[in-house]
């Protein structure tokens, strides 16, 4: 069965109350008390209360929703419940399930919880008196957060800023007469809505306070069960403006509240009194941000039960007098930033004690199970107080003395005799000590943070202690060396430590390591079983380093300047790290040869290492590797790696290369000048960038294209020594899509038209020595009939040469033509006449993208629609200083760029497609402009930026009156 309970609050006048309760009592009589599951109940204003028939939860589930339900907004909580669990209870397969069909009139009687009496809640809440952002801990909207607060009504009266308020409601006449502050309603829904006192509190038991005092107001049952005992066992008003009237009403209704906090609240004296008089059972106090005076330290020793005291940032006692802490149950006291002169702690069972950041000179222990001691920046206690109180704990295990200044060895060996399992020491800024004789077999973790007095001599007492597992020694300024072998030692820390020199550490169990800052540090030696990862960022002076570390798999080396070659030695087969897997030595300017060979490196990192000029990697698992900077490298050889990528293209020096990686499939040699020697053995290789390798000859290519037979791009851009037999050897690669031969000497396409038959995309820019006869093969002959994509910028076709181009290739779908000088007027109305008397129809043309920039003979463009390049849909002429008339009719045409045409004066549009024209710099007026786009529909863009004849002043509104579609005109003020 799910039940789905809302409520929201607010205030309804009797006679509505009357038509509403009427209107229920309507539905009683024809549907039945057993049909009332399915009613929705309207007894309060905004609030919804009903149920839901039973789904396949088979009854067990209830859904508990609260919040506000106003018009347009809803907030609310919902809780999803298991029927079968009791309060506290963890969900389990054998809880018993109640019977959802069972009938009869004691079915909604017999498993319900006794009655409690329900007392008054007329306390002003302080806890919901915060701002929303602390208090609100359900995360109700601002205005339901302070609805509720202003309508508390009948229930609960209201303190705003600690100050009551004119409605509050006297406690016992509230308490006398709390039923007729319900409606008649509440009566009638108590008798409609009989939920099971156990299912409520269960319920209830998710709830805060804050959303206990909402649920409340539903019902005199809700409020019934709202109020147990067992919701209100933590009286929390931390930073609450509560007053000890209110204090002593809550604490006289839940006398058995276990947990109190009242840190920060008005008179925590009086308050804390209250508390130990009368909640017998109180376990846990929590206070502070006041004064506690004499009497709540003699009255604490009658508050048998409590086991822990918090006082936090507070004055204890009178200021002259001692500060008695007696009691025979307490187990946890914390007395932290406090104010008192001297503390005399006596309670037979405490085992943590924490008087951190307190101002006491004395403090006097009788704690014989104390385990746990912090007295950490306790400035005034003098030497032999912090001997006398941690000698007098014969059980302690953790002492925390930092910043306690005056603390010396002698106190540390007193320690170290009686103290026998101490096992955490925390001695970090206590500047005289330096360990001398002092013996702590069995410590674990030990913290010497700035201790001015630890040198390389106290090493000696460190090593004695053999179960050491944590060692801190940051800004110890006079430490030179640290040599220890401590079989248990699994974590230490080396940081700012200006005159270390040499490391030498020996622990099977070490697993973390940090050193850094350390300028002086010249030598490590790590040996180690379990240790994972070496940061040694910034070493400068780092020149030897040996491992034995059969788990470690990452180091980072990096600014290590120091270094020298030999430290491939450490990290290759054999070296001590069989299992390392990612090597950093990025900025190791000392490195000038590696030669490495791992079988577990998969990354590799040697970026701005400017002296490397040899590289031998034989890595059959590398997956990355880095080079930038690297630009004096002069011969490298990968046999084998892992490699899937490599570039090379930062080496400008290189003249010698070998790759072997079966696995790579793109490689970038782009800007190896020298390279004269390349075996590159890559069978997976499908892309390949050789640009500017323009020592790269012919045997070259042959053998790559012979060991790489998947090739499918292939740049060979400024590669001048590349002749026709490096051409024919192209036929090695028949996944060959894309061939780019721009700025070579090439004197004959026909090795590439023979070989490269699945071609698509082939580049010719300034390509000067091919004829006009050169591209015959492919407007005559038919060559390359997959060829999509074709690029003869900066060549010296012909008109002629080009035009026959345009007319028979009609499946190149981009063409670029930029900056050929032998391009005249564009009139494609040459279409028809091209074509034999036995044609009939037009061809059909796939050209997409057509680029004329920068042409400077053009003069003329037309286009005509029977030219059918019904496929165009960008055209670039930009940049053609001559060109006078432009004539274009293409249906899909959507960009065309005539920017810097400044000859242009006439325009003719017929592009119901266009969408962006571009016309900066251009020598047209604007009725030109009105004439052409009144053409284009669909045309949202228009850039007149610079045009001097077209002004914002006489453009005005003309412009998108000739074309309604324009949303963006770019124009800028030209002065004359």
């Amino acid at each position: 069965m799910k039940v789905w309970c809302c409520s929201c609050f607010g205030e309804e006048d009797e006679e509505e109350y009357n038509k509403k309760r009427e209107m229920m009592r309507e539905r009683e009589d024809i549907l039945g008390k057993n049909g009332m599951d399915d009613v929705k109940f309207e007894g309060v204003k905004n609030a919804d209360l009903g149920f839901q028939d039973p789904e396949d939860d088979g009854g067990e589930n209830i859904q508990l929703r609260l919040g506000s339900s106003r018009e347009g907004s809803s907030t609310a909580t919902t809780l999803d419940v298991n029927f079968n669990l009791g309060p506290g209870e963890e969900p389990s397969s054998s809880s018993a399930v109640a019977d959802p069909k069972r009938d009869g009139p004691d079915s909604g009687t017999q498993c319900k919880r006794p009655k409690v009496r329900s007392f008054a809640l007329e306390w002003d809440i302080p806890f919901v008196s915060v701002p929303a952002q602390e208090g609100n801990l359900f995360g109700l909207i601002e205005e339901e957060y302070e609805r509720m607060l202003n309508s508390v009504g009948h229930y609960l009266p209201q303190v705003f800023d600690g100050e009551e308020s004119d409605h509050t409601v006297d406690s016992t006449s509230w308490v006398a007469n709390g039923d007729d502050h319900l409606s008649p309603d509440m009566d009638d829904l108590e008798n409609k809505m009989d939920l099971t006192d156990d299912l409520l509190h269960m319920v209830f038991s998710f709830l805060d306070h804050i959303n206990l005092c909402k649920a409340a107001k539903v019902c005199r049952q809700w409020r019934t069960a709202s109020t147990h005992e067992d919701f209100w066992r933590f009286l929390n008003f931390e930073d609450r403006n509560i007053s000890p009237q209110q204090f002593e009403d809550m604490c006289s209704r839940y006398p058995n509240a276990t947990q109190v906090n009242i840190k920060g609240s008005p008179a925590i004296h009086t308050l804390v009194m209250q508390a130990l008089s009368s909640l017998r059972n109180l376990e846990f106090l929590t206070l502070g941000k006041g004064q506690l005076g004499e009497t709540f330290f003699q009255a604490l020793p009658d508050c048998t039960m409590l086991k822990s005291l918090i006082v936090t940032d507070a004055v204890l006692g009178n200021g002259i007098q001692e500060v008695p802490i007696y009691h025979d149950r307490l187990r946890h006291l914390q007395i932290v930033k406090c104010r008192m002169v001297r503390i005399s702690v006596r309670c037979p069972e405490l085992q943590t004690l924490s008087l951190k950041r307190s101002g006491m000179a004395h403090a006097v222990l009788n704690c014989p199970l104390l385990h746990d001691l912090d007295i950490a920046s306790c400035h005034k206690l003098l030497d032999a107080a912090v001997c006398s109180a941690a000698t007098s704990c014969p059980l302690l295990e953790s002492l925390d003395m930092s910043n306690c200044s005056c603390v010396s060895d002698e106190t540390l060996r007193e320690i170290a005799l009686i103290c026998g399992n101490l096992h955490i020491l925390n001695a970090s800024y206590c500047p005289n000590i330096s360990l001398e004789s002092v013996r702590l077999p069995i410590l674990t973790v030990l913290k010497l943070h700035s201790c001015e007095g630890i040198t390389s001599a106290s090493m000696a007492a460190i090593a004695y202690s053999y179960m050491l597992e944590v060692l801190e020694l940051d800004n110890c300024s006079l430490l030179t060396s640290v040599f220890l072998d401590l079989p248990h030692l699994q974590n230490i820390r080396l940081v700012h430590c200006r005159k270390f020199v040499d490391l030498s550490l020996r622990s099977m169990l070490l697993s973390s390591i940090r050193i850094s800052n350390c300028p002086s540090l010249q030598r490590i030696n790590i040996t180690s079983n379990s240790l994972q990862q070496l940061v040694l960022q910034k070493q400068e002076s780092l020149t030897a380093l040996e491992l034995q570390c059969k788990c470690l798999q990452e180091v980072d080396l990096t600014d290590c300047e120091s270094l020298t070659n030999s430290i491939f030695e450490v990290f290759s087969d054999g070296g001590g790290c069989p299992m390392l897997k990612s090597l950093v030595l990025d900025n190791c300017e000392g490195l000038t040869a590696v030669v490495f060979c791992s079988n577990s490196l998969t990354s590799l990192s040697l970026g701005g290492c400017r002296a490397i000029t040899d590289l031998e990697l034989t890595c059959p698992y590398l997956e990355q590797v880095s080079l930038d900077g690297c630009d004096h490298l002069v011969k490298a050889t990968f046999c084998p790696v892992g490699l899937r990528s490599l570039n090379l293209g930062i080496c400008p020096k290189l003249n010698a290369l070998n790759i072997e990686a079966p696995t790579m499939v793109l490689l970038e040699l782009k800007g190896c000048g020298v390279l004269s020697q390349a075996v590159i053995n890559c069978p997976l290789l499908k892309s390949l960038d050789a640009s500017f390798c323009s020592q790269l000859k012919d045997d070259c290519l042959s053998t790559t294209t012979s060991s790489c037979p998947l090739i499918e791009s292939l740049i060979l851009m400024s590669c001048p020594s590349i002749g026709s037999d490096g051409l024919f050897s192209l036929r090695c690669l028949p996944h060959l899509t894309s061939l780019d031969l721009s700025y070579t000497f090439l004197l004959d396409l026909q090795p590439v038209f023979d070989s490269c038959l699945q071609l698509k995309v082939l580049k010719l820019q300034a390509c000067k020595y091919l004829t006009n006869s050169s591209l015959e093969a492919l407007y005559k002959d038919g060559a390359l009939p997959t060829l999509l994509e074709l690029d003869l910028s900066y060549g010296t076709l012909c008109q002629d040469a080009i035009e026959e181009l345009l007319a028979c290739c009609t499946h190149l779908t981009h063409l670029s033509l930029n900056g050929c000088v032998n391009m005249h007027d564009m009139n494609w109305s040459f279409t028809m006449h091209v074509l034999s008397e036995d044609d009939l129809h037009v061809p059909h043309r796939l050209l997409q993208n057509l680029n004329c920039v920068g042409c400077p003979n053009i003069k003329k463009v037309v286009i005509p629609q029977m030219a059918c390049f019904s496929h165009l849909s960008s055209l670039n002429l930009s940049l053609s200083v001559n060109l006078k008339e432009v004539d274009v009719a293409c249906s899909n045409l959507c960009l065309l760029n005539l920017s810097n045409c400044c000859s242009l004066e006439i325009l003719k549009l017929e592009c119901p497609r266009l969408t962006s024209l571009f016309l900066q710099s251009c020598n047209i007026c604007i009725e030109e402009v009105e004439s052409a786009i009144s053409q284009c529909s669909m045309l949202e863009t228009l850039d007149v930026r610079f045009c001097p004849k077209i002004t914002p002043v006489s453009m005005g509104g003309r412009l998108r009156t000739a074309c309604p579609s324009l949303k963006r005109i770019y124009s800028s003020v030209v002065t004359s």
